[in-house]
């Protein structure tokens, strides 16, 4: 996995005790190995939508050891009041990509989306819309550059975000 060495300074928010009470430093025992190319497309997609939030799917296989994500799908946000700091996928877009896979194998495993000038750390929005049992990259995008993805995992036990070891495949 590729990552860029970019200084900023995290804005307050994130460490605060709302923001920290969201996520978990305990790692996901789940593992996620990625694709060169949904790594690539999720790059694209968050660069391309900076200074607002960027949205989209991922696509793969989940087994007992985590998620294989095959492709990653640019989905449009349509959260307008907030786009800089929200998303909201947009839900036609999610129907005609699930319809288009059912039945090939592959399915829904995963939501990425972008934090434009901020960590790549989820947000207690982050948790209030998550669906345990998918995966859920963050990418990092500062002054339009990507800057880091962290990938996280939903756990309704806990009630927090915990942080999945990430792989990349060329397939």
């Amino acid at each position: 996995m590729t990552s860029t060495t970019i200084k900023y300074s995290e804005p307050e928010r994130f460490r605060s005790d709302a923001y920290r009470a969201v996520w978990s430093d305990v790692a996901s025992p789940s593992l996620c190995v990625m694709s060169a190319q949904a790594e690539r497309v999720m790059r694209e997609v968050a660069a391309a939508a900076y200074p607002d939030e960027a949205c989209g799917l991922l696509l793969g296989t989940v087994d007992a050891k985590g998620w294989q994500v095959r492709e990653a799908r640019r989905v449009d946000n349509v959260n307008t009041d907030r786009a800089s700091d929200r998303f909201q996928l947009d839900p036609e877009a999610y129907q005609r990509i699930d319809r288009e896979i059912r039945g090939s194998g592959v399915e829904i495993i995963g939501v990425f989306h972008s934090h434009p000038d901020c960590p790549a750390k989820p947000s207690p929005t982050d948790m209030q819309h998550a669906w345990e049992g998918f995966v859920y990259p963050i990418v990092s995008v500062y002054q339009g550059v990507v800057a880091d993805i962290a990938y996280w995992e939903p756990q309704d036990a806990s009630s927090c975000f915990h942080p999945v070891t990430c792989s990349e495949t060329q397939a």
